[in-house]
């Protein structure tokens, strides 16, 4: 670690999410983003709250730096603005409704800083040498928003930022105007908070957790479940508890009471809970009762987000919105913003929740030190480690057999097409929560029961929860109406009658599917394998899930896509250059002449960080 890659007058900016769910790291050296990492991918913890040691390393190793160059440590929340909530709080002692919340409220955000300090202290041992600061939470997911969506904002354009989670400091929803001077120099101006105790993100979880779901993991199983619900049955509820107005929304505390940071106060309310149904344990049935309740959930989000984002049409005159937060992941109000609130672009980074937020805070303060915004984050999504020098033994696992491609594109479509499910590892690891071609699972859409196999002996997941299309960028209105590319999964867009006829198994009950358009420049094995494919069966469509099972995160390193290879209904998988079957599905078609047998030595695989 002699070298260094920025110049000793150029800021190296680490920006950490640490201590909180979905912990990550992301670094700027040389003007550069050189990598965003979510620690889970690494230490196999989903929504790992842990100190993000490996992701740091990683990137401090692919930027030949030392803990000691780092000058700067950026940190996604300002511990400063928790003590203005804490002081907030006791304002909640004047309504009768909120006054025994009040106190403890108080209390939490106190604790929270205290919290906050304290990581501080520990990124100062760490980084003798770098300046510690905090970053307001929705200026760091809105700078990261913005900067990857730059690459569909034409030049001498603005654009409004939307930003809309649970809570950061004390705000849960803001609009931003950006525009970008003539000297290149970037401008925002604040034109809407929204502050808690009106928060959709609270309200969704709320409701995710009284269903019998993770809060914080598993809201998009409830938004997949509300597709097979009726919402009339609760809409009139979620209308009273959450109102619009003309400033946003607001939320009703007599159905979801007032916040306190401490999972011992409960989200929804008593009057809630007659209102609706008992709390569902994650193990009972679904009924229909837990079906129509997620129904007026998403219906009433969805409502809200079009709502908020014609607000940020009219206060800031721009055609294109970006957006981020962790509602921001809820695609399908994504996709009724498409059509409904009138923007010629919508944009949602690849990772809008607080992992994101790393690579936020580390942009916001690189801005403040240089008034610019470092390259290679618009359209980047292939942010965190590769494994380009992988190297198996013939048997990686007990049951498992592996062999040498150079060219696997076509082995890999006809395959699929043979009906057969195969996992892909390849290339730089995503950010975010979509699998985008590097860390997927790929099935053929044409093969009958595909759904059902998935979810019973892959994902092992509930089985009204759907699948993603992915498909080439130039067919992509073949079979969705969807008119912007999606290259992050990010929007659900609706489908043609051609989608329903040939590719039902990427068409959702609600008549939607998660698509990802993709193009050679974006993803050059992913984008082949779709041309072969095509070229087999005449539809450049394939299923793409992440390449994980249920509760684990998406699989980092090559130990864990081995495990999953093994441990799933997965039939083989692509691991950098190497074909890895299960015993009894081990032959190798004449197709691959160029394949060859892994060497029998050789039985561990070094990441190309570590690559001798």
């Amino acid at each position: 670690m002699n070298a260094i890659t920025a110049a000793p007058t150029e800021p190296v900016v680490l920006g950490l999410c640490s201590g909180t769910h979905d912990s990550a790291a992301a670094l700027i050296a040389g003007r550069r983003l050189v990598g965003l990492v979510e620690e889970e991918r690494l230490n196999g913890d989903k929504h790992t709250r842990a100190y993000p040691q490996q992701a740091i390393s990683w990137l401090l190793d692919e930027a030949n730096l030392s803990p000691s160059q780092v000058t700067h440590v950026a940190y996604n929340f300002d511990p400063r603005r928790y003590l203005t909530a804490a002081a907030a709080s006791l304002a909640h002692l004047l309504c009768p409704t909120t006054m025994r919340r009040s106190l403890p409220r108080a209390r939490s955000f106190a604790r929270v800083h205290v919290l906050a300090r304290e990581r501080y202290a520990q990124f100062a041992r760490c980084f003798p040498n770098a300046a510690i600061t905090g970053v307001e939470h929705h200026l760091a997911h809105g700078l990261y928003a913005l900067a990857a969506g730059a690459d569909r904002l034409a030049p001498a354009r603005g654009a409004a930022v939307l930003v809309v989670d649970s809570l950061g400091e004390s705000a849960t929803t803001t609009i931003t105007h950006a525009r970008r001077a003539a000297d290149g120099r970037l401008h925002l101006r604040r034109l809407l908070t929204v502050n808690d105790p009106a928060s959709l993100g609270y309200v969704y979880g709320a409701v995710t957790a009284h269903l019998g779901w993770r809060r914080g993991d598993e809201e998009g199983t409830v938004m997949a479940l509300a597709a097979t619900g009726d919402p009339a049955r609760f809409r009139n509820l979620f209308r009273q508890a959450i109102p619009l107005t003309s400033s946003g929304f607001r939320v009703d505390v007599r159905w979801f009471p007032l916040r306190v940071l401490s999972r011992a106060w409960p989200r929804v309310s008593e009057a809630f809970i007659a209102a609706t149904c008992p709390p569902r344990a994650p193990d009972a049935p679904v009924e229909q009762v837990h079906r129509d309740l997620a129904a007026a959930l998403q219906e009433r989000i969805e409502h809200v987000m079009v709502h908020l984002a014609r607000l940020a049409r009219a206060l800031t005159g721009e055609p294109v919105l970006m957006v981020g937060g962790g509602v921001a992941m809820n695609c399908v109000a994504i996709g009724k913003i498409c059509q409904q609130a009138e923007f010629e672009q919508v944009t949602v980074p690849p990772a809008p929740g607080d992992s994101g937020t790393a690579a936020g805070a580390a942009l916001a303060l690189h801005r403040t030190l240089t008034g610019r915004l470092p390259s290679g984050v618009a359209g980047a999504c292939y942010l965190g480690p590769s494994y380009d020098e992988v190297r198996l033994s013939r048997q990686p696992r007990p049951g498992l057999i592996a062999v040498r491609l150079s060219e696997p594109a076509e082995l890999i479509a006809q395959r699929l097409a043979d009906g057969q499910i195969v996992g892909l590892f390849q290339g730089r690891l995503e950010a975010g929560p979509r699998a985008l071609g590097n860390r997927s699972i790929l099935a053929s859409p044409l093969t009958p029961g595909v759904v059902d196999r998935l979810n019973a002996t892959v994902k092992y997941r509930e089985p009204f929860r759907p699948f993603a299309p992915v498909v080439l960028a130039d067919h992509a209105s073949d079979y969705f109406t969807l008119a912007q590319p999606s290259p992050f999964m990010s929007i659900a867009s609706g489908v043609t009658d051609l989608a329903r006829q040939t590719v039902p198994a990427v068409v959702h009950v609600n008549g939607t599917a998660r698509v990802q358009t993709v193009t050679h420049e974006q993803n050059s094995l992913l984008a082949e394998i779709l041309a072969e494919f095509a070229a087999i069966t005449g539809h450049p469509v394939l299923i793409n899930t992440s390449l994980n099972v249920k509760g684990k995160p998406i699989c980092g390193t090559v130990d864990q896509a081995l495990d999953c290879l093994t441990a799933s209904g997965l039939d083989a998988a692509l691991i950098g250059e190497w074909w890895v079957t299960k015993t009894a599905r081990s032959n190798v078609s004449p197709l691959t002449a160029t394949a060859q047998s892994a060497p029998s030595s050789g039985a561990d695989f070094k990441p190309d960080m570590e690559a001798e």
